[in-house]
């Protein structure tokens, strides 16, 4: 194949041993494989100006996109680098370029914009680790104070962050850097945010409706000091010479390399807060945790981003557990969470099937709702006589989920047996407990998923989910999710939910590919407050949000009900908004949202309410390229070029679903 030499340009101010780099689609670009990438270099004169000559494939297009980030030594000795993506251009359509001559110079302008609009997202996490403190009075003040002379106090605090010093290698004749440790802190309430920047000079003073965090991105999180200093606002004295602050009266130090040695990548710590001119403490911090590492075994590619793509239009119907919860009133005979019924929710016509996932005891993600399941045992000589145990799906492993005979935990309140008194023969499109990798398989790829990731809530009154306290490791648990969706899912539509706002934070900086929307029940009637401030409203939800920089919320129709001013609020932040809730099975109640502007609706019967009619994004489809293309182009080529129904094209094959471009919310135009 010819090749051509083309030189590059892009404008672009960096941090100390930060670069830019170019990603692209030829072999010579990494194929689109950060890690394969190429950096450009400075320009002498102007170090805004980035160049690089490349060499790919002549009358070939190639697709490129750049990024900022930092190429670092690997800890093996002769590995290649790792890189670490800060920024990287996230256009639906990238770069390209297309030469016809040997060589050609392009200037690509500013990086981030293309065309005259800028479109940049954060990076993941590649092979850096997130480390995230949080105060916060959830459960009660974080800060205790024993000492009498500081009891009225009020106090500000501030994180310090130092690395434990180890013996300096030899500098490396490599063009790779060191990335610094790198410390942020974020706030969010009811009114508000204020996310990821610097400490002042004396920290912050904690409020009880907000909730305080820390962000400390490093190479090294197991080797880090992480010391809390406190300042006394009213004290004007310096209680040690020499301090530059009056009023600093105490530290409290955390070491990293606890959270390995409690074998936890989440929980809550307590630390003295000792006195700075003495071996007293004066009281203690209650400091929760979270350690976000990459996920294992898996690199995401920068083909496309969907991340905070979405393209508005009419309000998309979301199948709750595909035709609808079987424990609903007038529910669909079909049993919830099954490929039968994500099938059935298609075919009426459903944009996405919504549907929960959790892992079996041996790791495997499983479609199902409850947390528990009730299994039956069979009294001995009565054999029709049942007796129901509760069991918590996660004791079992998949192949013994596969041979049970199940009831909803309802059953054991009302003594209901219907469930297990079904047929014993079960096709498999009916059988409950199916893997994730069997749900994509079977269900047509047009159809979206709107994927819940199953995690226990800890309710204001301290009762857990199913009287859960403890579950998987967090990493864990989304790494076999989302490596699974990643290397499942194609084209198809993918939005992740979740109720815990740490998995919705992790999962957004674990993978780069697909959006996540923050479920809140709000103020309720129907459910128990929850324990974590940012789930006790919508409107902190929002703010939650947008400071993670998540695509939007799922929020709860019965608050939204209360105050429908929300989703035009919640929009005017730049959010998508779905909703959920036995109040969306109401004809009344989804007419009120889909006027408000709602961007989806999660409800039941879908079925009932939807004739039978084709998927939303296949028509969709056949109409933009009606617009777009000729007729007699249509008419002329085989339906899988445009990916149209053939009913449109008078041809004697069949299109495969979901062949054109997709995205989380719709078609990209």
């Amino acid at each position: 194949m010819d090749c051509a030499q083309v030189t590059l340009t892009v404008r672009g101010a960096t941090s100390l041993g930060e670069v830019i780099a170019v990603v692209g689609s030829c072999e010579t670009l990494g194929s689109w494989c950060p890690q394969k990438a190429v950096p450009l270099q400075p320009s002498e004169e102007d170090g805004t100006i980035w160049k690089k000559t490349i060499t790919v494939p002549s009358g070939v297009e190639t697709k490129y996109r750049y990024f900022t980030g930092f190429f670092l030594e690997s800890k093996n000795a002769g590995g290649p680098c790792q890189v670490i993506v800060n920024k990287w251009e996230t256009h639906q359509l990238p770069r390209s370029l297309s030469p016809s001559e040997s060589d050609l110079e392009t200037d690509d302008g500013q990086f981030g914009f293309r065309n005259g609009i800028e479109c940049v997202d954060s990076g993941w996490l590649t092979f850096q680790t997130e480390i995230r403190l949080r105060l916060h009075y959830s459960v009660k003040p974080p800060v205790s104070i024993t000492k009498m002379k500081f009891k009225k106090s009020r106090f500000r605090l501030k994180l310090m962050l130092e690395g434990i010093e180890e013996e300096d290698d030899e500098e490396s004749p490599s063009s790779c850097h060191k990335m610094t440790n790198t410390l942020e802190i974020s706030m969010i309430s009811d009114g508000g945010y204020k996310s990821r920047h610097s400490q002042p000079e004396c920290g912050y003073a904690l409020e009880p409706t907000q909730w305080t965090e820390y962000s400390i991105h490093t190479m090294d999180p197991d080797n880090l000091e992480l010391i809390f200093e406190f300042f006394e606002e009213d004290l004007s004295e310096k209680v040690i010479q020499g301090d530059v602050h009056p009023g600093h009266v105490g530290t409290a130090c955390l070491l990293s390399s606890s959270f390995v040695e409690s074998g936890k990548d989440n929980g809550i710590v307590t630390l003295p807060i000792m006195s700075r001119n003495s071996r007293q403490t004066i009281g203690k911090v209650r400091v929760d945790y979270l350690v976000i590492r990459p996920i294992q075994g898996f690199q995401c590619d920068m083909h496309q981003s969907f991340s905070k793509y979405w393209r508005k239009r009419s309000p998309l119907d979301v199948g709750h557990r595909g035709a609808g919860s079987t424990h609903a009133a007038k529910h669909h005979k079909i049993r919830e969470n099954t490929i039968a019924s994500f099938l059935s929710a298609a075919s009426h016509g459903a944009a996405y099937v919504e549907f929960d996932v959790h892992l079996s005891k041996d790791f495997v993600p499983i479609v199902y709702h409850d947390l528990t399941c009730c299994i039956s045992t069979k009294k001995k000589n009565d054999k029709h006589s049942m007796v129901l145990f509760e069991v918590p799906v996660k004791d079992l492993t998949f192949d013994q989920l596969q041979l049970l005979k199940l009831a909803h935990t309802t059953a054991m309140k009302v003594h209901d047996h219907k469930d297990l008194m079904d047929d014993e023969e079960c096709i498999d499109e009916h059988q409950p407990f199916p893997s994730l990798s069997q749900i994509f398989q079977a269900v047509p790829e047009h159809v979206g998923f709107n994927i819940e990731l199953k995690w226990i809530s800890q309710m204001k009154d301290g009762s857990w989910d199913a009287n859960l306290s403890t579950y998987f490791n967090m990493n864990q648990f989304l790494d076999v999710i989302l490596t699974s969706v990643l290397q499942n899912a194609g084209k198809r539509r993918i939005i992740f939910s979740c109720f815990d706002p740490d998995v919705c934070a992790m999962v957004r900086r674990k993978q780069n590919k697909y959006p996540v929307l923050f479920l809140t029940q709000g103020v309720s009637d129907i459910y128990p407050q929850l324990m974590d401030i940012r789930c006790q409203t919508t409107q902190i939800a929002m703010s939650f949000a947008q400071s993670e920089d998540i695509l939007g919320i799922s929020a709860h129709t019965e608050d939204l009900l209360r105050n429908m001013d929300c989703i035009k609020v919640a929009q005017s932040k730049g959010l998508v908004v779905f909703c959920w809730g036995d109040d969306n099975n109401d004809h009344e109640n989804r007419r009120k949202l889909r006027e408000q502007g709602i961007d989806g609706l999660i409800y039941d019967r879908i079925c009932d309410d939807q004739i039978e009619q084709p998927n939303f994004f296949k028509v969709e489809d056949k109409v933009s390229l009606k617009e777009v293309i000729p007729e007699e182009t249509l008419k002329s080529c085989a339906c899988s070029t445009y990916s149209i129904p053939c009913s449109s094209v008078p041809c004697s094959s069949k299109a495969p679903a979901g062949s054109g471009e997709s995205d989380s919310g719709l078609s990209s135009s």
